[in-house]
């Protein structure tokens, strides 16, 4: 599976360029990303909202030169629905998929079950990295907050089924953005995502014992690496995790084990996929690994002549660079590290 990133906020801010900048390094290039405008499409300028990342991201991150491109999965029984194989076509070839703002409410109802949800994780578990912020953290959740409907309309306090991502990694996780918010001041309480500290305690007494409640700092994201079974946290700010009655915090630069979520497990590639939306996506990562892609035997010659540079032998290195020409291939290095282009 690829990375998961998950922005609490900022994700168009200097200290979101960076967490893309760390993520990009470590993606195959070309950069394809898909902005997924769901979260909030249930407002009237909610292209504007998925159009703004996308502008970010093409002008901040243009060393990288990434494609990206707008899927307007809006809400279901429309023109723009999530459930149509046109709107959700661009998903199938990207390699960073984004979801963010909006309600975690109406993102939970629109893509649950969805070809659009579906075809996102086909993508994560073959190798894309999934990055989600504000709503789309918290609608990944195994219990969403209701954020709006609590701290605006005055619900009770209640969970709502998310869309779990972690879930099929045996992992109960419930996602709090807006951890640290301070908008109410010295005279209201909005921190843990709006509710305050002392709502917050009771929700986490609703949950089952064994979840563990991930709290993100605004302007912070955790970096949730499941092959590497590492999380690394980036920001200005700090996660918290709450399980059993316990927190535990780690601050930016920090790196924690999976296990600190709990015990993770692999699951088949296509457990919980519909196998014609498998099928579909990886036909389409086949095409364009084929057309744009290296081959694994490119790839591992690549790797096989940084070996050679870490050891400082030259000749090897040369003489592993021309057998990836002749390949079709140009390996370049940059001080981001190397990149594998095609011979035009």
């Amino acid at each position: 599976p690829g990375l998961v990133v998950l922005f609490s906020s900022g994700e168009t801010s200097a200290s979101g360029q960076r967490v893309y900048d760390w993520l990009f390094q470590r993606l195959q290039q070309p950069i394809r990303m898909a902005v997924l405008e769901t979260p909030a499409g249930f407002q009237p300028n909610s292209a504007l909202v998925a159009e703004r990342v996308a502008e970010f991201i093409a002008h901040h991150l243009q060393n990288y030169d990434p494609q990206v491109t707008v899927v307007p999965a809006r809400k279901r029984g429309t023109p723009f629905s999530p459930d149509d194989p046109e709107i959700v076509a661009p998903l199938l070839r990207s390699n960073v998929i984004f979801a963010g703002a909006g309600s975690p409410t109406y993102a939970v109802r629109q893509l649950r079950d969805s070809l659009a949800w579906h075809t996102l994780v086909a993508r994560h578990r073959l190798g894309a990295a999934i990055v989600l912020a504000s709503a789309g953290v918290i609608a990944a959740s195994l219990q969403a907050l209701p954020v709006y409907e609590i701290y605006k309309v005055g619900d009770d306090l209640h969970w709502c089924p998310g869309l779990d991502l972690f879930g099929a990694y045996g992992l109960s996780l419930c996602f709090v953005s807006h951890w640290d918010n301070k908008e109410g001041g010295a005279e209201l309480d909005t921190s843990r995502g709006f509710i305050g500290k002392a709502r917050f305690v009771q929700l986490w007494g609703m949950l089952p014992a064994q979840t563990t409640v991930v709290g993100l700092d605004e302007h912070t994201a955790l970096v949730v690496d499941l092959a590497g079974q590492a999380c690394h946290v980036i920001g200005l700010g700090g996660v918290c995790l709450c399980r059993a009655g316990q927190e535990q915090r780690f601050e930016h630069g920090q790196t924690f084990p999976v296990r600190q979520l709990g015990a993770l497990q692999m699951p088949g590639p296509q457990a919980g996929i519909p196998r014609e939306v498998w099928e579909s996506v990886r036909a389409a990562q086949a095409e364009a690994a084929h057309v744009s892609g290296p081959s694994p035997e490119v790839l591992a010659l690549v790797q096989d002549r940084e070996g050679a540079r870490a050891c400082q032998d030259w000749a090897k290195a040369d003489v592993l660079r021309d057998r990836i020409a002749a390949l079709g291939w140009e390996v370049r290095d940059t001080p981001r590290g190397v990149k594998v282009l095609p011979i035009n």
